[in-house]
């Protein structure tokens, strides 16, 4: 550790002068980050879309592929938390292992990915709530006023401090996740679905058919948001034992639980059928399947759960955003103000504010500029957030290995070499599968003005942050 503490500034040097407040738990954190990675809203939305536009029956697989990858990753990310004394999470690693300018302008990255993924999934609720509503009866209102209410409501939770919030997404993620483990159980027990019980999970056939690159895509998008246990270090209990015990468990529950609940969904509709029902009612296939097994009220049941579990998401990633305003105030790369906790609530309320704001800003120029909500909106800044989350996975890798290399050499081989040289080599390539893929992820035929934006806004934050590291004042 007297090695490290030469190198990096330490937690003393570079604290706030108040700190968050808070106890959060191992369970604590693990609802607040699955509840952002949004599992009913991932079995509704990306699973379809994997399945039909992806490896059809073979889908589930890619979900075991994903964990696997993202498990080697977490072995470094883990291995050097303990290194790491401050919640600054990508760009304090990446900080520490490649240098300051590029740990700055992977905080910049980080916050233009989170906020667009907060901002985007409004799109999202926004008319899943409208339908709701109308659903039973009520009115037929645009959707930025629903988006608007739930903007509310976030940013009064964001203000407060983060257990009140914990304790609701704990509500909320067992509710979502509780429907779907009962379709789960009902499926599996009367034996599957008219085909029985499918077989694609297993089948190498399967599994490589049709394009399981798309498949890879959809697959590694659901799992965003898991990576940000160590955004809470400061709010934790024990956090050099709490974050990594956290992250295992987040990393895989939600695998067991999308890979399992996938391959559910493809049995209980028929695996030779899975597809075209898929391609057909993509965005209702969940419904109609719960409304197939557990009737009419499991339908309705879905239905709201899955504008909870939305909700859930912006709530969870509005927290991650302004921690990361939080830190960057604290350390004076942004005004000072930001880093300072509120002296009751313990909370980044100023930060929290500025986090509002920002998404506020996106969500009104979506309304001005009359953008489609879930196929310009929310697909436009998903593209952002997508490139972004595994650009940022890669670059840690590389600074987990570097750190290691040459500033804590020596240690258990596995843990700092194999396993993240294994994590880098995976996510290089889920890049480059998400770089081929862009254009169908913003709605483009081929690289255009949306494809090429998204890269652009990257490079940029990213040159932001590189060009603030020159300033003198400015530490990490």
């Amino acid at each position: 550790m007297a090695q490290f503490l030469t190198a990096v500034p330490t937690a003393t040097a570079t604290a706030p002068a108040q700190s968050l407040r808070g106890n959060l738990s191992v369970a604590s954190i693990v609802f607040i980050v699955v509840a952002a990675a949004s599992p009913l809203g991932v079995i509704g939305g990306p699973v379809p879309l994997g399945i039909a536009g992806g490896n059809g029956a073979g889908f589930p697989f890619s979900f075991v592929i994903a964990t696997v990858v993202l498990l080697l990753f977490s072995v470094g990310f883990t291995q050097m938390t303990r290194f790491v004394p401050n919640a600054g999470a990508f760009y304090a690693y990446i900080g520490a292992g490649l240098g300051r300018g590029l740990g700055l302008g992977a905080a910049f990255v980080a916050l233009l990915a989170y906020l667009a993924l907060e901002a985007g999934v409004f799109g999202l609720f926004g008319p899943g709530m409208g339908e709701l509503v109308k659903s039973y009866g009520g009115p037929d209102l645009p959707w930025w006023l629903w988006a608007a209410a739930c903007f509310v409501l976030v940013a009064v939770l964001g203000y407060r401090n983060i257990e009140l919030s914990g304790k609701l997404l704990a509500v909320l993620l067992i509710a979502e996740v509780a429907i779907v483990v009962v379709l789960d159980a009902v499926v599996i027990f009367s034996g599957g679905g008219p085909e029985g019980f499918s077989t694609g999970i297993v089948s190498p056939a399967e599994i490589v058919s049709g394009a399981p690159g798309i498949g890879i895509l959809f697959a590694i998008l659901s799992f965003v948001g898991f990576e940000a246990t160590a955004v809470f270090r400061d709010e934790a209990k024990d956090p050099d034992r709490t974050i990594p015990r956290a992250t295992y468990i987040s990393l895989i529950a939600i695998g067991a639980f999308y890979t399992l609940s996938s391959w559910v969904l493809i049995s209980a509709n028929g695996e030779s059928t899975i597809v075209s029902k898929a391609e057909q009612n993509a965005g209702t296939l969940l419904q109609s399947t719960t409304e197939t097994y557990l009737g009419a009220v499991g339908g309705h049941i879905v239905q709201l759960l899955f504008v909870t579990s939305l909700f859930a998401c912006i709530l969870s990633f509005h927290n991650i955003s302004s921690r990361y305003f939080f830190q960057l105030g604290a350390r004076k790369v942004l005004p000072a103000a930001l880093g300072q906790a509120h002296p009751k609530l313990g909370s980044p309320a100023k930060a929290s504010v500025l986090a509002s704001t920002a998404t506020g800003v996106l969500i009104l120029l979506a309304v001005l500029l009359k953008l489609e909500p879930i196929n310009q909106f929310y697909t436009w800044l998903g593209g952002i957030s997508s490139v972004g989350v595994v650009l940022l996975l890669a670059l840690t890798s590389v600074a987990v290995l570097a750190f290691f290399a040459t500033k804590q050499p020596g240690g258990p081989v596995w843990q700092r070499r194999i396993a993240p040289s294994l994590g880098l080599a995976g996510l290089l390539g889920f890049l480059a599968i998400i770089l081929l893929n862009l254009p169908s992820l913003v709605g483009e035929d081929g690289y255009g003005p949306s494809s090429f934006g998204v890269l652009f806004l990257l490079v940029a934050a990213l040159a932001v942050g590189v060009g603030l590291s020159r300033r003198q004042k400015v530490r990490i």
